[in-house]
Parts: structure tokens; sequence; C-alpha cells
């Protein structure tokens, strides 16, 4: 039983993790080369699309979405999506699409005379699944290592860490006021009834 809890406990860990991980926003540091347009058949992975944008319909199987190019500054190139969220999950309430575009745009730069960009973004990049991370702002910094302090996503872990630590110190007491002192008088009653039964049967021996 202590194996099935610690089990449990772990996979609710890893849920919560991947959550925050793909929810919260991330900030990467890269030189943008070039912005495109693609028209995209929407396939198993269209949990990864938005499907919140103004002017996008829900059940669309394919529609054109904006992506930025970029190459990080160990070289290695990051591709990222430029979709509205609108009213949609996740909060960002992102109606800037064609705007964001203009902005990334208008920074292409080149590795000779590169200019460093913090995208800031929420997702997961992954080929094999054809997934793509969000963009949400650009902005010019001065140099690859100015990725910025991760401010937002530290308050918001803090105050859930807070938040489940009060549900849980609150749950811990009522079940010791209300539910141990309740099983005990239902455990006393099937003792008194055990024993009354014994008596019984033992008269008509």
């Amino acid at each position: 039983m202590r194996y099935v809890k610690w089990a449990v406990r772990i996979i609710v860990v890893l849920v919560l993790a991947a959550f925050f991980d793909y929810t919260l926003p991330q900030h990467d540091v890269v030189r943008v080369t070039d912005t495109f347009e693609k028209r995209i058949d929407f396939g198993d992975n269209s949990i990864f699309w938005s499907n919140s944008g103004a002017g996008n319909a829900s059940n669309a199987t394919n529609r054109d979405v904006f992506f930025i190019q970029t190459i990080r500054a160990n070289g290695k190139p990051l591709v990222f999506r430029n979709e509205d969220t609108g009213w949609g999950w996740p909060p960002y309430f992102k109606f800037n699409t064609n705007n964001l575009q203009t902005e990334a745009a208008d920074l292409k730069s080149t590795s000779d005379n590169p200019k460093w960009v913090r995208v800031t973004h929420y997702g997961w990049r992954n080929e094999f699944l054809s997934i793509f991370p969000n963009a949400v702002r650009v902005k010019q910094v001065s140099g690859p290592d100015d990725v910025g302090l991760p401010w937002f996503n530290t308050i918001v872990i803090v105050l859930f860490i807070a938040l489940a630590w009060a549900i849980r110190v609150r749950v811990l007491r009522f079940w010791d006021r209300r539910i141990d002192p309740m099983m005990e008088d239902v455990g006393d009653g099937l003792y008194a009834g055990r024993s009354k039964l014994r008596r019984i049967f033992s008269r008509g021996k």
C-alpha cells in the first residue's frame, strides 16, 4: 500500500510539473532569421495548436499559421509558431499575432551582425510530434545572456505551493475532527454488535 501511495504522489507531481512547464511563460534569447506563413493541416497533434484566435473556426481542419525562425546562441535552430490565444487556455489573452509577426520580421539579422531577441513563449518544441512553442512577445536585448529573471513563474509556483499546503492542512484538520471520530463511532458500534452476537450464540449453546 505504501508503494501505491508513493506511485500516486509521483504521478501527480509529474503531471503538475508538465502542466506548469507547458503553460508558464519561458524566455529564449535567439537571433531571428526569417518569418513565414504556412498552411497547416491539423491531425493527431491538434491539441497543441490554438483554436481560440479571433476569426479561427474551432472545427477547422486546416488554416494558415505564422512562424518565426530563429537561431540560438549555440547555433541550434528554434522555430516558434505565432498564434492568437484569444480568451482560451492558456490565459495569455493574445490578439496581436499580426503585430508580433511584423515586429519579429523587423528584428531579422545575420550571423555577421546579429540582433539578439528575447522571445517569450509557452509550450514545447517536439520535432517528432510537429509541435511548436507559441511566441507571445519579442524584445531586442543586449546579448545572448540577457534572458531575464523568471519572476512571474516564481510567484505563481510559490502561490500554488502555499495554496496546496493550506488546502492540505484544512483537509487534515477536517479529517481529524470529523472523519476520525465518525470512524471510531462506527468501529465501536461494530465491536458492540459483534459482542452482542457472541453473547446470543453463547446462550444458544
